[in-house]
């Protein structure tokens, strides 16, 4: 029977994350875990020309975006469970369901929750843990870039608030940990690798 531990890697926008999931392949793998990773389901919806400027409203994006973001995690999971070799299975998700909320009117994410019959409740409870990475626009301020995400769009001060709405979004899951920039970002990984490892044991 293979033990799936299924996590999610959130934060504001240019926290790291990229570099961070890099560094939990070749850290859990040596550690005798098969790591499988979800894909950011918002740059690959952008990236493929649907985006909240593109569709009618804000929430037909975040709508059609929470959908195929737990479709995807439904059938990863399902191909987790059928892979050969390690029982222990690290699925690693580049953000999560809660995310959206940060990205919507409270009145918008009800809505999207009526519409697809669940609770916040439930999609926070589909994972085991969440670690946020804190954006670069607090505290690391001259690492902040827009220029290695298509999808990326936001000033100083827009990527605070968010990290803000991404923290709250996610504040009521009972395993959730942020991770600020008060050390270097090699610290910063290192911290994150030994919170998820503490979580694990």
């Amino acid at each position: 029977m293979k033990h799936i531990t299924k996590i999610v890697i959130t934060g504001g926008p240019c926290a790291g994350k990229t570099t961070a999931l890099e560094h939990i392949r070749t850290v859990f793998s040596q550690k005798g875990y098969t790591v499988v990773f979800i894909p950011e389901t918002a740059t690959e919806l952008i990236s493929g020309g649907i985006a909240p400027w593109t569709t009618y409203t804000n929430q037909d994006f975040q709508h059609c975006l929470l959908m195929l973001q737990c479709e995807k995690e439904t059938y990863f999971t399902w191909g987790a469970e059928r892979l050969k070799g390690s029982d222990k299975i690290l699925l690693v998700c580049d953000r999560g369901a809660m995310d959206n909320k940060a990205y919507t009117y409270n009145d918008e994410f009800s809505n999207i929750l009526k519409l697809l019959n669940t609770t916040e409740d439930a999609l926070l409870s589909r994972y085991d843990a969440v670690f946020h990475l804190v954006t670069a626009a607090k505290g690391a301020e001259n690492f902040y870039t827009l220029a290695n995400n298509a999808a990326r769009y936001e000033t100083l001060d827009e990527a605070r608030a968010l990290d803000d709405r991404l923290i709250d979004a996610w504040k009521n899951h009972p395993h959730h940990v942020v991770i600020d920039n008060s050390s270097d970002f090699e610290g910063k990984l290192d911290c994150l690798i030994n919170q998820i490892s503490s979580f694990l044991e």
